[in-house]
């Protein structure tokens, strides 16, 4: 039983990520100011200008003040993540404050967000085709679950505009979104069911001008440690 449990997503767990779901795909769809983009086998929404241009240029001076080369999961390809990230800090009162924000939006739990983090793409940087979710098949399967078990959603925003490239592609459903200076992006690692969701990969394409700013919150199943 035991081996069993290593290999699956637990019952309860598959249970709480579709009441997480649930909840935050009510809140989305009854919010005037969010989009559910059509596309199938994916449930993403868009808010267009939730960050203010003054709080992305504060916002990409913090990622400057932390930014390293962006980390690896133990037994992935290192090669695949060329960006520059840090986490922020959590205790920082500007970004409790935007913290908040996101997490008022969606209408989730505080408790089930990870540190925010940032990060930079210079030209040629990228981020290859991944999820943000993981795998029981994944060497780290097992320490993720003590942290706070699978990702449920990605909260992701946009802090500047980049001249050519950067834009974030989720393959199995064709769709390309370019940066939009201040746009969050939302969706939903998961299915409706709340099993992971093989649509929900992604990819940062590699910027070709400029410099691409962006910062991550993403959420659990359970409170985040």
């Amino acid at each position: 039983m035991s081996l069993f449990r290593r290999k699956t997503q637990s019952s309860s767990q598959t249970i709480a990520l579709r009441r997480v779901g649930e909840i935050v795909r009510a809140r989305l769809r009854a919010d005037p100011g969010v989009y559910q983009l059509p596309v199938d086998g994916l449930e993403i929404f868009g808010v267009a200008q939730f960050f203010s241009e003054a709080e992305c240029a504060t916002l990409m001076a913090k990622v400057d003040a932390v930014a390293r080369p962006s980390p690896t999961y133990k037994g992935t390809d290192k090669t695949g993540r060329t960006s520059y990230s840090g986490d922020m800090d959590p205790f920082d009162p500007f970004i409790l404050m935007l913290q908040r924000r996101i997490d008022d939006l969606m209408g989730i739990d505080p408790a089930l967000g990870e540190t925010i983090q940032g990060q930079r793409y210079q030209p040629g940087q990228e981020f290859r085709g991944h999820f943000d979710h993981f795998l029981p098949s994944q060497p780290f399967w097992e320490d993720e679950q003590k942290r706070g078990g699978q990702r449920s959603w990605t909260a992701m925003a946009y802090l500047n505009a980049v001249e050519e490239g950067g834009t974030t592609d989720f393959t199995k459903v064709d769709l390309s979104i370019p940066p939009q200076p201040g746009a969050l992006l939302i969706w939903n690692n998961m299915k409706p069911d709340g099993t992971p969701n093989p649509c929900a990969m992604h990819a940062g394409m590699p910027v070709v001008r400029g410099v691409k700013y962006v910062l991550t919150r993403w959420y659990r199943a359970r409170p985040w440690k």
